[in-house]
């Protein structure tokens, strides 16, 4: 009993006593200057307050009770607010007092959920089902007049400007809708095509705000014919019925649909779709038509219409199983017409589809690249020794030009043509022509016309009717030749393309005489000569270019011999096929060709005197260097603003071409275009990727052209 009285005393002494206070304070102010009350907030709450210039007045505030030093800065918020005044979190936990109005424009700190319900903070709401844009309808309602509420679309959230308590009004309405109440369904249909049903409800759709997504999306499935569909549950299940109402209506009867093509060819394309209903590619025998009714006239136009038409049953290879089947092609517009039922409708039409897609464009260029040096030497010394009481002798040599055995028969043809007559003492020398003189005479004139280099000699009557002539020839020379050759052309994806600059030569390939050695005639044969390119491009899935190309350069090199008026075609040819990436530059071929020959000729024994034996000899040396290259590059042509790129880089290059040469006019070519073609010039355009300029690598070696001072060739 003691015990127990004991521990009550102790009880109530403990209670007695009295516990540590908290710190309380007490705000009653009445017309008090602001800045002295922002100043008496600081003091009793420990922050630091930046008071902008604007911020002036009187403030009154009448409390009832001591306050908390966390309650004092609530009413000095809550005063500041009712003053049009608010307090703007700022770094190193500062505020920036001032005026309401544009707050929501200053940067602060992001809010959090212990911020006190007067202080103006900005907080960032993430959106995961609904979208941001329609959400800001929602919520702007919400936000005070100096607030501001935006929409981030890029990471579907809301960014809101706002004091603390207002919110969190708004993330607790913004959670309550942010809510996937969509529902998604997969509908099959047996009859209809997945893409048509597709495109009917998808114009059905009610039109969503600006910013917002549609209430229901529509998806066709083209693997399994069928479609998806996500979006209001009500919506759904109404575009649902929807779908399988069209399907059923779909199952029976035959259709006729007409398909306009906008890229492929229907004459291309319409033997495949025969193959697939069970025709072949003759339309008329194929379809079981007679020729007179294989093709029908135009009404209107009167233009012919080709058609296939295929009646099959269940038999295998074709895709018709019910019903018959009928393809026709109408040339004029460009359209297949197909009379079948709904499946067969369906499976031709996802294939048309598919087909009748835009292909790419590829851009060819070619470079042709010849440098070639030739260099030759020829010395020689000729000799002609002939009369009526001596034998004949003479040297001549393949190389040597003039030939002295052609000036001597030229020259003996004249001697022995002329007769001498005496006449009452007179002597008279009369000329006889023949024609075995005049064809001597005429090679002799030819062989002097096509000596090249220096050549001297003599001739004379040595006595007893003997004639000796010398000749000595002596030539040098050098040839360089350096040819470019930069053709190039568009074509579309897998089309064959040529291309053709030169001429057309005549080359003879008969001659004939008649029967009474008159009427000569000869038939002749053109051949073209030039630059050719001839490509057939096939761009694949990886950006690559595979290319079938014939690449031509030919010349004329003139005539066989000045006996022979054919002509010698020089002809640089190659064909091949290769794979090339887009956009990159690729060798298809070349040849280093270095050729050198001499040549020597002389008379036995006598050129093996010394000093003198080099009288009796002919000497040639000649060197030729050929270096040969071609380069491709292709480039793929998209879409249009790849079309515009190239024309302004082709075009721009052909402008500064004529600038360059008339710098103070404007370029003919501007002209041209803006007054014949009505349009304007295609601006300079930025290189493209395919187009950046590489700097140059280590060079390579290449052969050098013997030097025109060297002897043979040689260095």
């Amino acid at each position: 009993m003691r015990l127990k009285l004991s521990l009550m005393l102790a009880a109530a002494l403990a209670s007695a006593t009295p516990a540590p206070l908290l710190a309380q304070y007490t705000l009653n102010v009445r017309d008090a200057d602001i800045r002295a009350f922002i100043q008496d907030a600081a003091r009793v709450t420990g922050r630091t307050f930046v008071i902008d210039g604007r911020v002036n007045g009187k403030v009154s505030v009448v409390t009832d009770r001591p306050l908390s030093r966390s309650e004092y800065f609530e009413i000095f918020l809550a005063t500041l607010r009712s003053n049009g005044l608010v307090a703007v979190p700022g770094p190193s936990g500062s505020y920036r007092i001032q005026p309401i109005d544009g707050a929501a424009s200053q940067p602060g700190r992001i809010g959090s959920a212990r911020a006190a319900q007067n202080q103006f903070v900005t907080e960032i709401i993430r959106l995961r089902h609904i979208d941001a844009v329609a959400a800001v309808e929602t919520l702007r309602p919400l936000v005070s007049p100096q607030g501001s509420l935006t929409a981030n679309r890029n990471a579907n959230s809301l960014v809101v400007a706002d004091f603390a308590d207002n919110i969190r009004r708004i993330r607790a309405l913004a959670a309550s809708i942010d809510r996937d109440s969509s529902t998604s369904q997969i509908v099959t249909l047996k009859n209809a095509g997945a893409r048509e049903i597709a495109a009917a409800l998808q114009a059905l759709v009610p039109a969503a705000g600006e910013g917002a997504q549609a209430p229901v999306a529509i998806v066709p499935i083209d693997s399994s014919n069928a479609i998806a569909l996500r979006g209001d549950q009500a919506l759904v299940s109404r575009f649902v019925a929807m779908a399988n109402d069209l399907d059923r209506k779909a199952a029976g009867g035959t259709e006729l649909r007409v398909y306009w093509l906008e890229h492929a060819n229907a004459e291309t394309l319409l033997p495949t779709l025969q193959q697939l209903v069970g025709g072949g590619s003759d339309p008329a025998q194929k379809a079981g038509l007679s020729p007179a009714s294989s093709s029908s006239s135009d009404a209107g136009g009167g233009a012919a219409a080709a058609a296939a038409s295929v009646s099959t049953g269940t038999s295998g290879g074709s895709i018709a199983t019910r019903g018959p089947a009928i393809v026709t092609r109408y040339e004029g517009a460009n359209a297949i017409i197909v009379a079948a039922n709904a499946d067969v409708q369906r499976q031709l039409g996802e294939l048309i589809r598919q087909l009748d897609t835009r292909r790419p464009q590829v851009l060819v260029e070619a470079i042709v690249v010849e440098i070639g040096d030739d260099a030759a030497k020829k010395l020689g010394v000729q000799f002609l020794l002939g009369g009526k009481n001596i034998p004949f002798a003479a040297t001549s040599y393949s190389n040597a030009s003039p030939n002295i055995l052609t000036l001597g028969g030229a020259y003996a043809a004249h001697e022995l043509s002329q007769e001498t007559t005496t006449v009452n003492g007179d002597t008279i020398v009369t000329q006889q022509n023949s024609s075995l003189g005049n064809s001597l005479q005429e090679a002799a004139a030819a062989s002097l016309l096509s000596a090249t280099g220096g050549f001297a000699g003599f001739a004379g009557d040595i006595g007893k009717n003997t004639v000796f002539g010398a000749i000595i020839n002596a030539v040098k020379s050098d040839t360089t030749s350096n040819l470019l050759a930069t053709p190039h052309i568009v074509t579309l994806d897998n089309q064959q393309a040529k291309f053709l600059v030169g001429q057309e030569v005549p080359i003879t390939t008969g001659e004939a005489l008649s029967d009474n050695f008159d009427n000569a005639f000869r038939t002749v044969q053109r051949e073209e000569v030039g630059i050719k390119l001839e490509v057939t491009p096939q761009v694949n899935g990886a950006g690559e270019v595979k290319m079938f190309i014939r690449q031509e350069v030919s010349s004329v090199a003139g005539p066989v011999s000045s006996r022979n008026a054919d002509l010698i075609l020089n002809k640089r040819s190659f064909e091949t096929v290769l794979t090339v990436d887009d956009g990159e530059m690729f060798a298809i071929g070349g040849l280093l060709n270095d050729d050198e020959r001499r040549t020597i000729e002389r008379i036995p024994l006598l050129s093996d005197i010394p000093l003198i034996g080099e009288l009796f000899k002919s000497r040639s040396r000649s060197r030729a260097k050929t270096n040969l290259m071609v380069f491709i590059r292709p480039t793929i042509l998209r879409n249009r603003a790849d079309n515009a790129a190239l024309t302004a880089r082709r075009y721009g290059y052909i402008r500064d071409f004529q600038r360059q040469r008339n710098p103070d006019q404007e370029p003919a070519i501007d002209a041209l275009v803006r007054d014949y073609l009505g349009t304007v010039p295609p601006a300079p355009s930025a290189p493209s990727a395919a187009d950046v300029t590489i700097a140059p690598a280590a060079p390579m070696p290449v052969d050098i052209p013997p030097s025109a001072g060297s002897e043979g060739g040689q260095p």
